[in-house]
């Protein structure tokens, strides 16, 4: 993983006791309320229903186990013992005093970790695939580009007050496990028809008030111009994005009013100013930053499949396990394994003081002291040799990560709704647990396969509900909290928004809803089909009469 140097750790330490002072200032009367708004955002700080919250950066995911100890001491320290995995890879403090944050930031710039750039009208946080560099399908492995993005837009002087916020993604698979196409800018390896790198570059996705799935302004980016094209971009939006109406402010609804075309034309012009300048990519900057993510000190192996059959054969739960929680990489021997954070009775996302720890000790034991956070909300050990597997179960098991649920409807993405959130018109955690309990029979689980089901508090959509086979949106009736279905969505490659099934639902009907749902999926599914493959086979009106039908 990537490394400070001097000057990386002298910056976050100047912005420690910058925003100290800022802090200080502010408690004596010396900074207004709205004058100390952009710099506690700056630094991820924001006021929530009950308390501030803290965003601290995780970029592209990946932690040591230096690190996730410190997060469980701040956790312990500052806040009620537990913190909350985000779906851009961010963990969350959801209760820490405003008079302790300078201190806490302090601590994350210890262990080479901050705030900066979680929140406010900036670029936010770089994405990428959780496999990243052990995936058997990857093409390249996206962290040191990822890594490159986050220096050139870390404190960017021209994109330090954006229209709105931004995101980016970057994929280097065959398959799109960073939902590139529903980010502002989308980022996809390729290669051209010589075996050259380069970039196929999507702009104007997003969810949100409005969502719209990205669209194709570059297919072939020479790896070289990778920086200038994203600044010719940022710049197109910083001078023609709105700024009259928050609502219409993200690039989305630029790229939509210019069309992409017209979009792509403009980026082609600023581009022209910027091409081969300072900031084109060499390959000895690539190299530079690519050797902090050469492979660990794998052993020499052989994959193991017979003897976990056996294994798999004595203990159900383990091949339960396995089948959903661990998959295939690129080394013989070694596997990844997804520690769930789905565990029926916990708010998805959610992990303990103690359980980091664990997930440290599990880290330094298993899988050379590394962790990834991953967009689904769930915690990532990605190099596990494959003999240690049963042992390493047992270890999940007893601190709570192995529910055999990775990909499953109980593995549900969920914000942190009206619990926490002042932007929530619902709360989105009783309506996961509610889920959760009705489909907790594994057996049941497993038949049903295949299915994604997000769940987001309001129209902001932190829980990616547009994108979920099943998406469920809280709304707002006259005062009373119901909830929204949509169908079809889909966060892959060839991404796909939901529709909406019909009038909302009262909270208490959520359960029943979707084992209506299931009901007709299980009615009406070939013996190959998922959800999603019934739902777009079938579409939408045999759902939508069952669920609304007086005697259903």
């Amino acid at each position: 993983m990537y490394i400070y140097d001097q000057y990386d750790q002298q910056i976050v330490e100047d912005r420690v006791q910058q925003f100290r002072d800022q802090t200080r200032r502010y408690f004596a009367g010396e900074l207004s309320e709205d004058e100390y708004l952009p710099l506690r955002l700056q630094n991820g700080l924001y006021v929530q229903r009950h308390a501030p919250m803290l965003r601290i950066a995780v970029p592209y995911g990946l932690m040591s186990s230096k690190q996730i100890r410190m997060l469980a001491h701040i956790t312990r320290k500052y806040d009620k013992s537990y913190a909350h995995i985000t779906t851009r890879t961010n963990v969350q403090l959801n209760w820490p005093a405003l008079e302790d944050v300078p201190d806490i930031l302090a601590d994350l710039a210890s262990v080479q970790m901050h705030a900066i750039q979680t929140s406010g009208n900036c670029i936010r946080n770089t994405t990428t695939d959780q496999f990243a560099g052990v995936a058997r399908d990857e093409r390249i492995d996206p962290r040191p580009w990822c890594e490159m993005i986050r220096q050139w837009s870390t404190f960017h002087p021209e994109f330090a007050r954006l229209p709105r916020k931004f995101k980016i993604a970057v994929n280097g698979c065959t398959l799109d496990r960073a939902a590139t196409e529903v980010h502002d800018i989308g980022i996809e390896a390729v290669h051209n028809a010589a075996g050259e790198l380069g970039f196929r570059i999507l702009v104007g996705g997003g969810l949100g008030r409005t969502p719209i799935v990205g669209s194709c302004i570059n297919e072939f980016l020479p790896w070289q111009h990778l920086l200038s094209y994203l600044e010719a971009i940022l710049r197109v939006y910083n001078r023609y994005g709105r700024r009259d109406n928050k609502f219409k402010a993200r690039i989305k609804i630029l790229v939509k009013a210019l069309t992409p075309e017209v979009f792509a034309e403009r980026v082609e012009e600023e581009w022209r100013h910027l091409k081969d300048g300072p900031i084109t990519l060499t390959e000895e900057e690539v190299q530079r930053v690519s050797k902090h993510f050469t492979d660990p000190a794998y052993l020499t192996l052989e994959d193991q499949e017979p003897a976990l059959a056996a294994l798999d054969a004595q203990h159900p739960g383990f091949a339960r396990w396995r089948s959903r929680n661990v998959i295939a990489h690129k080394k013989p021997g070694y596997a990844a394994v997804t520690l769930s954070l789905k565990k029926t009775g916990i708010a998805p996302g959610d992990v303990t003081d103690k359980q980091l720890d664990a997930i440290a000790d599990l880290a330094e034991r298993y899988s050379f002291a590394e962790a990834r956070n991953t967009h689904q909300q769930n915690i990532v050990l990605a190099d596990v040799e494959q003999s240690k597997l049963f042992e390493l179960w047992e270890q999940l098991r007893e601190n709570g990560f192995a529910t055999p649920n990775i990909g499953l409807l109980t593995d549900i993405i969920c914000c942190p709704g009206g619990d926490f959130c002042n932007l929530a018109n619902a709360k989105s955690i009783p309506v996961a647990e509610a889920i959760q309990e009705r489909f907790e029979n594994l057996d049941y689980l497993f038949d049903i396969g295949d299915l994604d089901l997000n769940i987001s508090g309001c129209m902001n959509a932190c829980g990616h509900h547009h994108v979920g086979h099943i998406g469920i949106l809280g709304v707002d009736k006259k005062g009373e909290e119901f909830y929204q279905v949509s169908l079809g969505g889909k966060s892959g490659r060839e991404a796909k928004l939901g529709k909406i099934l019909g009038p909302s639902f009262s909270q208490d009907m959520m359960p029943d809803v979707i084992s209506k749902l299931i009901d007709v999926y299980i009615e009406q599914r070939t013996p190959e089909e998922h959800f999603i493959d019934t739902f777009q086979r079938i579409g939408i009106q045999v759902f939508k009469e069952r669920v609304y039908a007086k005697n259903n």
